[in-house]
């Protein structure tokens, strides 16, 4: 069976610069918006979830893959765009979640999880064992990563066949990936995956593959993760720079149904997505740096409503934001060191974002719908748009957006999707084929 995103790879592999941007958020207003910019361009998109925000058990938005897939299609229902050209992926799937478990226990708990991401009707699992668990030895040996690797992918083969859906499963490999969701720490040094690193992952995977009996998976293996030299922490962006990854660039060439995927391009500038794209990393992941600018337009909105809404009746969206962070700070406390002040900053406008992992609390969510209905209920004054939202304000004042709070916002983070798609176009990509 084939897989809506084999067109994308084959274009790219006949030379095109072709690819697909792989979102990676829950927020119902980026899944919105990811929707529309997908119905309004003709393209498939691609929504991932990763195994610390939807696992077996809730993750950390409380949902099971199940419960996430109905989440994207309930979105894609009301963006008017057809399900068939939805793809869900399972990012990082592996023993992320259970590191303080022996290895045997926190694989079992793997093979559970791997089993209800592809029941669920998830078609593009990357296989990520780089986590060492309470028992390893560490580092892991790449013989032992791959054999993890290998028996995900014979849970997922077994629980696709037993769905009547063998050989619709797309998967990704690779270790050498930054640590989901941006840098943790300040980013001193940031050094490609070299071309011999890259070539003993695809070596230990193929033999390891073969040794379940499953080397002729191997054709559905459609990407490599590999460390293109692109990173950002709280304050700063690593730009890609295509000299440092020359000889990396090659080693796919032999490989007739498989690209590179890049982690963390979230924040690069378009000419350097579109090179990323050139040299084929034809999947662009991008999280953070949707939900920032999620952040950006609410609380740009938030700064609107202070100006319009009387004291009593405002949303406080920001200030409910930061108690709430104050009150749970297990997201962040480890990741923003440094004075009160730094701390405060970080927690609002870091580029890597903690504050993404709140959306979901109750009291935060109800300040975000009591801010979109305050200014529902108003007419926000041009000069007041013009202040907070400029691009947004201007194409107001083309006729080509609504003055309205909820499509503000979408358009805000469509700003970041139109930039990926200007660097992967699969759809031009396709007519032109």
């Amino acid at each position: 069976m084939s897989n809506p995103l084999d067109t994308v790879i084959a274009l790219h592999k006949r030379g095109r610069s072709v690819g697909i941007t792989s979102i990676c958020s829950a927020h119902p207003l980026v899944l919105q918006a990811a929707m529309v910019q997908a119905r309004e361009d003709g393209d498939l998109v691609l929504i991932e979830a990763t195994s610390n925000q939807v696992d077996q058990d809730g993750g950390y938005t409380g949902m099971r893959p199940a419960d996430f897939r109905d989440l994207v299609h309930e979105a894609a229902d009301r963006a008017g765009l057809p399900r068939e050209r939805v793809v869900l992926g399972g990012d990082h799937l592996g023993p992320n979640r259970w590191r303080s478990l022996p290895a045997e226990e926190a694989m079992a708990r793997v093979d559970v999880l791997v089993a209800a991401y592809v029941e669920a009707g998830f078609t593009k699992i990357h296989l990520d064992c780089s986590y060492p668990c309470a028992d390893d030895h560490t580092p892991l040996s790449d013989e032992v990563m791959a054999a993890r690797a290998a028996r995900m992918l014979a849970v997922a083969e077994k629980t696709a066949a037993t769905m009547g859906r063998a050989g619709q499963l797309r998967y990704v490999i690779g270790t050498e990936v930054p640590v989901p969701g941006g840098a943790e720490e300040t980013i001193e040094e940031l050094r490609p995956t070299t071309a011999d690193s890259a070539r003993s992952t695809l070596d230990r995977h193929r033999i390891a593959f073969a040794e379940q009996g499953l080397d002729h998976v191997w054709p559905q293996v459609m990407a490599l993760v590999v460390q293109p030299g692109v990173e950002f922490d709280h304050l700063r962006v690593v730009d890609y720079d295509r000299e440092r990854s020359k000889e990396l660039q090659q080693i796919l060439d032999d490989e007739p149904t498989m690209v590179f995927e890049a982690h963390s391009t979230d924040y690069q500038t378009v000419p350097r997505l579109v090179a990323l794209v050139e040299d084929h990393w034809a999947v662009l992941k991008v999280g953070p740096g949707l939900t920032f600018a999620l952040r950006e337009a609410l609380f740009a909105l938030a700064a609107i409503e202070t100006e319009l809404v009387p004291e009593p009746d405002r949303s406080r969206l920001p200030e409910v934001v930061e108690q709430r962070m104050l009150a749970e700070p297990g997201h962040w406390a480890k990741y923003y060191t440094g004075a009160a002040a730094e701390q405060r900053l970080a927690r609002r406008y870091s580029y890597s974002d903690r504050m993404r992992y709140y959306w979901p609390d109750p009291e935060i969510q109800a300040a975000e719908q009591r801010l979109l209905g305050n200014l529902t209920e108003r007419t926000i004054p041009l000069p007041l748009l013009s202040q907070y939202l400029p691009d947004q304000y201007q194409r107001v004042r083309d006729g080509t957006l609504d003055n309205h709070p909820v499509e503000l916002v979408l358009d805000r983070v469509r700003d970041v999707l139109r930039g990926y798609r200007r660097a992967a176009s699969p759809a031009e990509g396709r007519r032109a084929a």
